[in-house]
């Protein structure tokens, strides 16, 4: 009687596994290799557009040209690219089929929550210089005190010029900080509520504290600060209304713990699927049967409005166009597309268990995870993919190797939120979210499994050559 209960669970149970039960020794070999790469990049882009401009750097290098170079209709085995404002871009390698049959794509974004510098950010106050800030995203704001920030960006002048800004990553170079209140005086402080801890209008950035040296004049930090600003990088103090500033933590990429099993960093959501999305277009080797597509978008932390986000118009822009070179409409194409939303999910966390619903919440070490629908409340703000749709998803994981695991973003009334699976969606593609779970997510420091990052890969290179 026991053994047949057992075959019967076999048969009838669904079976999560864990991904060191399942890779062999030389496989895990790779996972890792695999990793070292993902983490050179997470270390080196940390905003759009970083990775926009490296990904661009690295698609040249492989063979992709830009697509308005183009004016006959791409051969199978082309390889094309699309930068959107230099913070967004398309990868596209043409199949053997025609357009009209519908392409591949998988969708990720590039930017995170982080720290923006309003248009007017530089003041003085008793004796000490400030950045004003306005936080991007959804974000702890009491996480982002008392640690070592970088100022990265671009400042555009007038004459069309314009400075790009990495500051606080290489050794030897300064840090900026928003300071907290130490413990013996924070007794007020400490009975806000938790969101209101730390307010927004108190994160400002301290930049320094010398004077200008000269006594007849005022606002002498302020002053020597924006002198310092105007030797190194020749811009003056209304530059800054035509900046796009962003203080992101000066942490390095880490592996966590004894096994080095896990990584630890700023931004894997959402690099943590661009990395991987990006790589399985680029070792696509020959023609896939179906026109692979890798979108690395902007906007997704807030809405994805704007026209960096992909709740614009610049992915159906492009597919029509790719369209018309063979003489179709863009909906005929549209119609017959299967998208991977590359997003991560939240990884179930034993320390905090509460907001969970175990059995549908995604794991460590538990393969890349497919999530149906997101949103919030009662499923609002998601595209909810069909079950046709995710049944050929599973399939096709599984008959190719890949673990993968089902996840929900916390208990019904928990909270929730959102990708941009929506928003291709509503084009008239089927739609699904895939990707890797995180732990702490959106906070400065995030942690994810080399195992599930490798399996994302695997996953989105599948999905483009199968």
């Amino acid at each position: 009687m026991g053994e047949k209960a057992k075959q019967l669970k076999e048969l009838l149970f669904n079976k999560k596994e864990n991904a060191y039960d399942v890779l062999s020794e030389e496989e895990l070999a790779i996972c890792n290799e695999f990793c070292e790469g993902y983490k050179e990049f997470l270390g080196e882009c940390k905003t759009e557009r970083e990775v926009a401009q490296w990904v661009e750097n690295l698609a040249r290098n492989n063979g992709f040209v830009k697509f308005e170079e183009f004016g006959d209709p791409l051969e199978a085995g082309d390889k094309v690219f699309y930068a959107n404002r230099g913070k967004a871009i398309i990868l596209c390698v043409k199949g053997k089929r025609s357009i009209k049959d519908g392409v591949r794509i998988s969708a990720a974004h590039i930017d995170s929550p982080r720290i923006d510098l309003k248009q007017c950010p530089v003041f003085e106050q008793d004796g000490l210089g400030y950045f004003k800030t306005h936080y991007y995203g959804g974000i702890k704001k009491y996480q982002w005190t008392a640690i070592p920030l970088s100022l990265h960006g671009r400042i555009c002048k007038n004459d069309g010029s314009f400075v790009d800004v990495r500051l606080g990553e290489e050794e030897g170079e300064p840090k900026f900080v928003i300071t907290d209140l130490l413990p013996h005086l924070d007794k007020e402080q400490m009975q806000r509520k938790a969101d209101d801890i730390v307010q927004g209008e108190e994160l400002n950035v301290l930049i320094g504290s010398r004077p200008f040296k000269d006594d007849d004049e005022s606002e002498k930090i302020k002053l020597n600060l924006l002198s310092l600003l105007y030797e190194k990088y020749g811009v003056v103090e209304r530059d800054f209304l035509s900046a796009e500033l962003e203080l992101v933590p000066a942490f390095t990429v880490d592996d966590i713990g004894f096994d080095r099993s896990l990584i630890g960093g700023y931004g894997h959501d959402d690099r943590v699927c661009s990395y991987p999305a990006l790589q399985a277009i680029l070792d696509i080797d020959e023609a896939p049967e179906y026109t692979a597509i890798t979108i690395l978008t902007d906007k997704e932390e807030i809405g994805s409005d704007g026209n960096t986000g992909l709740n614009s118009a610049y992915l159906r822009y492009f597919i029509e166009d790719l369209a018309r070179l063979e003489g179709y409409d863009g909906r005929d194409v549209l119609r017959n597309s299967k998208c991977l939303s590359a997003d991560v999910n939240a990884a179930f966390d034993p320390t905090w268990p509460a907001p969970f619903e175990k059995s549908n919440a995604s794991f460590i070490n538990g393969g890349v995870c497919v999530t149906k629908f997101t949103g919030h409340g009662g499923k609002y703000s998601t595209s909810d993919a069909s079950a046709e749709f995710v049944s050929w998803v599973k399939a096709l994981l599984e008959e190719n190797g890949v673990l993968w695991q089902s996840g929900e973003l916390g208990k019904v009334d928990a909270g929730g939120g959102g990708t941009v699976a929506m928003y291709i969606a509503n084009l008239d593609v089927d739609t699904i979210d895939v990707g890797v779970p995180v732990l702490s997510m959106h906070s400065p420091y995030e942690v994810v499994a080399k195992t599930d990052v490798y399996y994302a890969y695997k996953a989105f290179f599948t999905f483009f050559t199968k």
